[in-house]
């Protein structure tokens, strides 16, 4: 296999005419071509009135020989698992998130049938419960947009990048592509899924687990974890709809448990789990049109057909703390996101298409554990916990969201309209000044940072950018402690994925979840 880089088209090409533009210009046989695939689609559009896709392709070829000033690529394959154990138990995973997901896909592909513990619903019954708390403000704190089948990155832009850099990721994107996933998330340099694809994955996905022995308790919370001389012997289970209470006996429990299982983590804690404080961040919610996007990327007059243009952006403040944009939603909605009574927490999905009115993404600021009001461990939770029940006070009842134009956060004081950015939040919103609810710091460096990005991207500081309080859950407030083989303090027990505190999104969780399985099963 050789790879071809570099391959600039400025035209709308079908991926057959960009392979016919790739051989031609590098002088490459039609003839030796046996199997071709792309390996990366980008956009360069760094400057605007010269954008256009770059690409780079896969060839075997035959008489590779004749082609020898070109890079072999290396296809990575799984490693061979040595499964050291017989389990006497069914091994158990808490949270069918992408990390539970991946742990248990792992585990089937080698023969192992694992239980999988899920508080929420499965996914299409959680899509009814996420559209009713839109419509009513009605909140089931079991199956929301935090807890459910396929996680929080349910209901996100099913954006797959990351900053990790792991072997795995390229599976991840595999098993993606084989249960339903677009086959453009294999070579796109930013690819993404959006809710309403992962809706259908996540099915699949179930599907394949069950067929291969494995088995899903939905609607079945974690309440207790039975330890024998340090060592898991079985978890206590509780039914959410019928209340009744069993218990699961195990030896080896791999807990993906999401960044918002506050009962869990407080659980955890009391059953002497070794729990770290650890960073992480708080801000808002901020909308554009995402015109104003597309033009401050592309230009007015772009010739190329774009997708709805994107932006990641940081700003380092002297004062120390650092502002930076995440899960940037192009196309997208601001999505009511609590889970637990008398809370308001925000988040941004995008359905595939990206084709909605706005573009929104977190504007967030570092929080440190020398902000917390003591040294407890699950400190930082209780940080997060306030500011969402001030959100909720702010915002009025019904879950209703505290918004802000940009103008008026800036000057501090209340808003009294909107402008030409509408919000997007459902179950509704409520004029607010987002500086009475935010700590002092909070403020100053979102205003410092989005005046910053408004330099970077023309009209990010737009007055008429529209504020939405608050976005708290953007990673977990805690971290389970874990050894190099991925074990806890207690043994038999893998913490993994975001809740644990070693991920960051649906790529980097769904990593974590094979690393765990891999390590599980190897014990």
């Amino acid at each position: 296999m050789i790879r071809l880089n570099n391959i600039k088209i400025k035209e709308n090409l079908s991926n057959e005419e960009v392979l016919k533009f790739a051989i031609k210009k590098f002088h490459i046989n039609p003839i030796d071509v046996l199997e071709w695939h792309i390996s990366r689609k980008s956009i360069d559009a760094r400057k605007k009135d010269d954008i256009c896709f770059n690409y780079s392709i896969d060839l075997k070829v035959q008489n590779e020989h004749k082609y020898k000033q070109f890079a072999k690529v290396v296809q990575f394959e799984m490693p061979k698992i040595n499964i050291k154990n017989n389990f006497s138990s069914n091994p158990v995973i808490v949270g069918a998130g992408p990390g539970g997901l991946f742990a248990a896909i792992t585990l089937v592909q080698s023969g192992i049938k694992p239980i999988i513990v899920e508080q929420g619903d499965t996914v299409e019954n959680r899509l009814k419960d996420v559209e009713a708390f839109q419509k009513s403000g009605k909140l089931n704190r079991f199956s929301n947009v935090q807890f459910g089948e396929g996680g929080a990155g349910t209901f996100s832009d099913g954006k797959l990048t990351t900053g990790i850099h792991s072997p795995y990721c390229q599976k991840v994107l595999q098993d993606f592509a084989y249960f339903g996933a677009p086959e453009e998330i294999l070579y796109l340099a930013k690819p993404h899924i959006g809710t309403d694809n992962l809706i259908e994955i996540l099915k699949n996905m179930r599907k394949y687990i069950i067929s291969n022995g494995g088995q899903f308790l939905f609607n079945t919370k974690v309440t207790d974890f039975v330890i024998e001389n340090n060592h898991i012997k079985s978890i206590k289970i509780e039914n959410v709809i019928t209340n009744k209470i069993s218990e699961l006996k195990t030896n080896h429990l791999i807990l993906a448990i999401g960044h918002s299982s506050r009962d869990t983590f407080k659980k955890l804690y009391e059953c002497g789990f070794a729990i770290e404080k650890k960073n992480f961040s708080v801000g808002v919610r901020i909308e554009h049109l995402q015109q104003w996007i597309n033009e401050a990327q592309y230009g007015t007059n772009p010739t190329l057909k774009l997708p709805p243009a994107e932006y990641k952006l940081a700003y380092h403040s002297k004062s120390g703390r650092s502002c930076y944009t995440f899960c940037m939603c192009p196309g997208g909605y601001v999505i009511a996101s609590s889970s637990e009574a008398g809370t308001i927490v925000t988040n941004g999905m995008s359905k595939f298409a990206r084709d909605g009115l706005n573009a929104n993404s977190a504007v967030l600021v570092n929080i440190v554990p020398e902000d917390f009001s003591s040294d407890s461990p699950l400190a930082g939770m209780y940080f997060q916990q306030d500011l969402e029940e001030k959100a909720f006070a702010l915002g009025g009842s019904n879950y209703y969201a505290p918004i802000q134009r940009l103008g008026d956060f800036m000057k501090n004081v209340t808003s009294e309209k909107v402008g030409i950015v509408k919000p997007t939040y459902a179950p509704g919103v409520t004029l607010a000044n987002l500086n009475e609810i935010l700590p002092q710091f909070i403020s100053e460096t979102l205003k410092e940072g989005i005046s910053y990005f408004g330099k970077k991207v023309k009209n990010f500081s737009n007055p008429d950018s529209i504020l939405t309080g608050l976005e708290t859950r953007s990673s977990s407030p805690i971290r389970i402690v874990r050894n190099e083989k991925l074990v806890s303090n207690i043994c038999g027990v893998y913490p993994c994925g975001e809740g644990a505190g070693y991920a960051g999104g649906i790529m980097s969780a769904a990593v974590d979840g094979i690393k765990c399985a891999i390590a599980l099963l190897e014990d």
